[in-house]
C-alpha cells in the first residue's frame, strides 16, 4: 500500500508540473531544478494556476511505474518510492529505490532513457530502512547538461540526453564514494539524498548502518569535481585528531573508536556566499552512549561549511550526547526574515525533537536566545552517562507534543484511557530527554519525529514556515548484548532493528490522545505559531475500532503515513 501511495504522489506531481508548464508560459518558474525547489530548500513555487478553487478538477495526465522487483539472486527487495523528480528543459529525472534513474518526457510521460547503476549487486543495503534514493542533481557546463546520480557507493555522471556515463568523469563515468577511512567496505555506506552542487563541486553525505561495529563507519561529507571526478575535500563530522573541533567533547578520546554522525539528509546552499549547511546525525550507537561519554560534537548539529573548501565556519549542537535517534533529518531552510525591524538572512532547522532552531546564517548567532536547561539523567542502563542539560529555543514554540506523562493517556473514552494508563505504567515515562532504559522508556516525539525527511517549506511572502510532524510515541529500550553478533563490541545497545518499537493498545489504538499528525505554520518574523491543524482524518483502523463504536470523534485525528 505504501508503495502505491508513493507512486500516486509522483503521478500527481507530474500532472501538476505539466499543468503549470502548459498554462503559465510567462511565469518566472515553470521547472523544478532541485529536490527542495531551490538550493535554499524553500520548496516555494510562484505558480498560481493551481489553487484551492480548481485543485479538485485535476486529472491524471499520464502514469509511469518503475521497473524494479525483488532479486532473489542478490537477496534484495526494493524499498519505497520516495523520489522527488527534477524537471529540467521539459524532462523529468526520477530516481528509483535501487538507486537507478529514468528520464521522462514531462508532457507525455514517455520514458526517454533509463540507467541502471546495478547497486543491488552488492546485496541488500544494511540500513534497516531499506533501499531509497529521494532525488538527483544536475551540473551544467555551457551546453552540456550532466545528471549526477549518487548510487549507493558510487557517483555517476550521465549525459542528460542519452543517459550514458560521461567517460571523461572519473573511471569511465563513475567514482567511488567509500575509499575513505573506516568506510572502505562499500556495503557499509549508501545514499538516500541527492547531491548538492556548488560551481564545479558535487557535495554528498552518506547513510551508514545504525549499529555498534568494531570500527563504526564515519560520517563524511565529500566534494567531487564535476568535470574530472577527483575528490576535492572531505569533512568528518566525528573528530579525527585531538586538535579537531569538538575533540574535547569526547571524553578519553573516544572519538577514536566511534562513528556515525553521518549526513543522510539533504543539505542547503547559500550560493551567493558559498556557504553549505549540513544537518548531522546521531553518533554510534543511536541509543547507547556508554562508550562515548561527553556531548559528542559535531553529531546532531547544524554545521556551516565553506562550500569551496569544506572548512568549518560555525556549528550548533541541537542534542548533546544523543540517545534518542533525533538526527537532524532534513535540509535546513534558508530564509530572509524581519525580526524587530531588522532584516536577517537566516537558516531555520526543523527537527525530530519538535523544535525549530533559527540562526543568522552568516554568523551562526541564534535569532532568538537558546537556553540550556536541566533534563532527566536517571537511568538503569549500566555505564550510561546522560548529558545533564539540553538546548531549548525560546522561540518559536515547539510544533509537537514533547514527553509522555500519565495525563497524555488516550482519552477518547474512559475505558480506553484506563487501558492506556495501565500500558504506560509498564514503561519509564517522563519529560522530553528522559533517557533510554532496560525497562523501556516511552519517547515522544518517537525515533521518527516530529519532523522527518519531508522537512519544511517556506513562503517568502508571508514569512511562514510550514512543517508536518508526527505526534506519536515510541519505546526506547536498550539491552545487554548476547555476543551472537561478532561485529558488536559493546556490552549494551538498542534491542530493536530500528532502535525503537511502536507502542499501542489492542487493535492498534495509539496510547496517547489525538491529534497524531499536525501541520503547523510558524511565523518566522515573530517567532510564533501562526496556526496549527490536525493533518488528515485519521486511519480507518482507528475510526472503525470496536472500542470506538458509537463514539463521536473529531473530524480530523491526524493521519500517520509517509514521513515525507
Amino acid at each position: 500500500m505504501k508503495r502505491k501511495l508513493s507512486f500516486f504522489f509522483i503521478v500527481i506531481t507530474c500532472s501538476l508540473s505539466l499543468l503549470a508548464v502548459q498554462q503559465s508560459p510567462s511565469s518566472r518558474q515553470v521547472e523544478w531544478l532541485y529536490q527542495g525547489g531551490d538550493p535554499a530548500g524553500t520548496r516555494y513555487s510562484q505558480l498560481t494556476d493551481i489553487n484551492p478553487s480548481n485543485i479538485s478538477q485535476l486529472k491524471v495526465a499520464w502514469q509511469w511505474k518503475h521497473w524494479e522487483t525483488p532479486l532473489p539472486e542478490y537477496g534484495t527487495t526494493p524499498g519505497f518510492f520516495e523520489a522527488t523528480p527534477l524537471m529540467i528543459d521539459g524532462v523529468l529525472y526520477v530516481t528509483t529505490p535501487y538507486n537507478s534513474i529514468a528520464a521522462l518526457d514531462a508532457e507525455t510521460g514517455k520514458e526517454l532513457w533509463r540507467f541502471d547503476g546495478e547497486a543491488y549487486k552488492l546485496g541488500q543495503v544494511l540500513s534497516a530502512s531499506g533501499w531509497k534514493l529521494r532525488g538527483t542533481a544536475f551540473w551544467r557546463d555551457g551546453r552540456n547538461l550532466r545528471i549526477l546520480l549518487n548510487s549507493r557507493h558510487r557517483l555517476f555522471s550521465l549525459d542528460a540526453r542519452t543517459g550514458e556515463p560521461v567517460h571523461t568523469f572519473g573511471n569511465n563515468g563513475e567514482v567511488s564514494l567509500t575509499d575513505l577511512p573506516r568506510i572502505s567496505d562499500p556495503k557499509h555506506a549508501t545514499q538516500s539524498s541527492p547531491p548538492t552542487v556548488y560551481k564545479d563541486l558535487v557535495i554528498m553525505g552518506s547513510q551508514v548502518p545504525d549499529r555498534v561495529q568494531q570500527a563504526d563507519p564515519m560520517g563524511y561529507v565529500q566534494a567531487i569535481n564535476a568535470r574530472t571526478g577527483k575528490r576535492v575535500w572531505t569533512f568528518s563530522v566525528i573528530p579525527q585528531s585531538p586538535n579537531d573541533p569538538g575533540a574535547d567533547t569526547w571524553e578519553n578520546e573516544t572519538w577514536r573508536n566511534n562513528g556515525h554522525g553521518n549526513v543522510w539528509a539533504p543539505m542547503a546552499l547559500d550560493e551567493a556566499r558559498g556557504l553549505l549547511y549540513v544537518p548531522t546525525s546521531t553518533p554510534s550507537s543511536d541509543y547507547y552512549g556508554g562508550q562515548r561519554p561527553g556531548s559528542n560534537l559535531l553529531a546532531e548539529s547544524l554545521v556551516c561549511l565553506d562550500a569551496a573548501t569544506g572548512k568549518l565556519k560555525w556549528y550548533f549542537q541541537t542534542v548533546h550526547h544523543g540517545l534518542w535517534d533525533w538526527d537532524l533529518p532534513t535540509r535546513p531552510n534558508l530564509v530572509t526574515i524581519t525580526v524587530n525591524g531588522q532584516r536577517i538572512d537566516a537558516v531555520a532547522q526543523v527537527t525530530k525533537r519538535g523544535d525549530t532552531f533559527v540562526f543568522d546564517r552568516v554568523t551562526g548567532k541564534p535569532v532568538w536566545p537558546i537556553v540550556e536547561r536541566p533534563v532527566p539523567t536517571a537511568t538503569d542502563v549500566p555505564g550510561e552517562k546522560p548529558y545533564p542539560t539540553q538546548p531549548f529555543p525560546t522561540k518559536p514554540p515547539a510544533y509537537i507534543n514533547q514527553g509522555v506523562l500519565l495525563s497524555d493517556a488516550n482519552n477518547l473514552t474512559p475505558e480506553i484511557k484506563a487501558m492506556a494508563e495501565e500500558q504506560m505504567k509498564k514503561f519509564v515515562i517522563g519529560p522530553m530527554f528522559t533517557p533510554p532504559s532496560l525497562k523501556g522508556t516511552l519517547q515522544r516525539p518517537s525515533q521518527s519525529g516530529g519532523a522527518n525527511w519531508g522537512g519544511a517549506a517556506f513562503d517568502p511572502e508571508t514569512g511562514y514556515l510550514f512543517v508536518r510532524a508526527a505526534n506519536q510515541v515510541g519505546v526506547n529500550r536498550v539491552g545487554k548484548n548476547d555476543g551472537s553478533d561478532p561485529l558488536i563490541k559493546v556490552d549494551y545497545s538498542n534491542v530493536f532493528a530500528r532502535g525503537g518499537e511502536a507502542v499501542s493498545l489492542p487493535g492498534g489504538l495509539p496510547i496517547v490522545s489525538p491529534p497524531y499528525v499536525l501541520l503547523t505554520a510558524i511565523d518566522l518574523n515573530k517567532g510564533e505559531i501562526a496556526w496549527q491543524v490536525p493533518l488528515g482524518e485519521g486511519s480507518p483502523a482507528i475510526r472503525n475500532h470496536p472500542l470506538l463504536k458509537g463514539v463521536t470523534l473529531p473530524d480530523r485525528l491526524g493521519s500517520p503515513g509517509s514521513l515525507g
